[in-house]
């Protein structure tokens, strides 16, 4: 990403900043990399949770894609009308929300998982009378892995019963390569494969049985969105990728791993030096509770003194964080009252962070505030 102006008007520090138009590029290549593979995008806003960016993705999209029923309410809120929600509902209280909105709201599809006999009994429950169905997705998931039917013999019996159960609708399956690790070895790429193999093989098997005119299959990540694409159903389908981490990209696991070429960096963490108590060492006044660190610690990607650009540092690396502060080592050339652009690894990490978050355009600079 370029570097964003120091004299930003921010009345803080540590601040978020976000560069505007490196998100539009990454959508734009996104949904042309989508498009040209024979699959729909459903992007997964729980990345960032942040109206003014779903709002710029929903345009060129199928639906989104949803973690919780709370994160689909709001999703409803900013024009959703397509939403996957990539979990199992099982609570009555959020079954009984998505029976009621599914109620109001004629245009509204909604899209859930199921993996177990007592996952289909719950919603079965709920929705015996509804006036309208809820589309139910078999969850197809992998050893060690997260929800999911392991085996291909657990998908006809469980689609039996979504079938048998009044108000539910077999409507495709579902699966998420992402669970493995975020390398491109061969056999980590191998076990990738194998799991979206099994997920296409149910798919084309459960075919005849589906209740919809047009099933779903849904899977691919941020990270292997290609070998999802690689395994795409023999039979008629809607291929559904739901990535999320694309929008913001990052200076990380992304970078290292996304097998889509020209997505950029938009998001940096501004922090300032507070403090040079050792020779070598600085530390920043931002720590775990402003910074991502589950995919490993954050990068410095531009310095400032004074408003200027400083040159790159040789080896200045962040080593330690606590709460509210940041240990940075092989630190010379930076001093007490320098400010430092962090970039950080895993988007989904970072937006929950912040209350509200700067967003740096051609023209403007607006306070844009992620609702989580």
């Amino acid at each position: 990403m370029p570097h964003l102006d120091p004299a930003l008007p921010l009345n803080t520090l540590p601040q978020m900043l976000l560069d505007v138009a490196a998100v539009e590029r990454n959508i734009g290549i996104k949904e042309a990399w989508t498009r040209e593979r024979g699959m729909v995008l459903a992007p997964h806003i729980k990345t960032t949770m942040t109206g003014e960016i779903v709002r710029r993705q929903l345009p060129g999209s199928w639906g989104v894609t949803v973690a919780t029923t709370a994160q689909a309410a709001q999703a409803i809120e900013w024009g959703a009308t397509r939403i996957l929600i990539a979990n199992e509902v099982l609570f009555r209280g959020h079954l009984e929300e998505l029976r009621a909105r599914l109620t109001a709201s004629p245009e509204l599809e909604i899209y859930c998982l199921a993996d177990s006999t007592a996952g289909v009994q719950a919603m079965a429950e709920v929705f015996e009378h509804s006036p309208r169905p809820l589309n139910v997705l078999i969850d197809v998931g992998t050893a060690g892995g997260r929800t999911g039917i392991r085996s291909e013999a657990e998908a006809g019996p469980l689609a039996a019963e979504v079938r048998a159960a009044q108000g539910l609708l077999l409507a495709g399956v579902s699966a998420y390569e992402g669970v493995a690790p975020n390398t491109r070895t061969d056999a980590n790429l191998a076990g990738i494969d194998s799991h979206c193999r099994l997920a296409r093989d149910i798919f084309d098997e459960l075919h005849a049985t589906f209740e919809v005119d047009l099933p779903v299959f849904s899977n691919g990540g941020s990270a292997f969105q290609d070998r999802a694409a690689a395994f795409l159903p023999h039979s008629t389908s809607v291929n559904v990728l739901r990535s999320g981490c694309y929008v913001v990209h990052d200076h990380g696991t992304y970078q290292s791993v996304s097998p889509i070429p020209g997505l950029t960096a938009a998001v940096v963490v501004r922090a300032l030096v507070i403090s040079a108590p050792e020779p070598g060492r600085v530390v920043l006044n931002a720590g775990k509770r402003e910074l991502a660190y589950d995919a490993g610690l954050p990068v410095i990607v531009s310095r400032f003194r004074n408003g200027a650009l400083l040159p790159d540092g040789e080896g200045a690396t962040l080593t330690r964080l606590f709460d509210h502060h940041a240990i940075v080592d092989d630190a010379e050339g930076l001093q007490v009252g320098d400010i430092v652009d962090l970039g950080i690894s895993h988007p989904c990490s970072v937006f929950d962070r912040w209350r509200e978050i700067v967003a740096v355009g051609d023209d403007a600079v607006e306070t844009w505030r992620p609702v989580f």
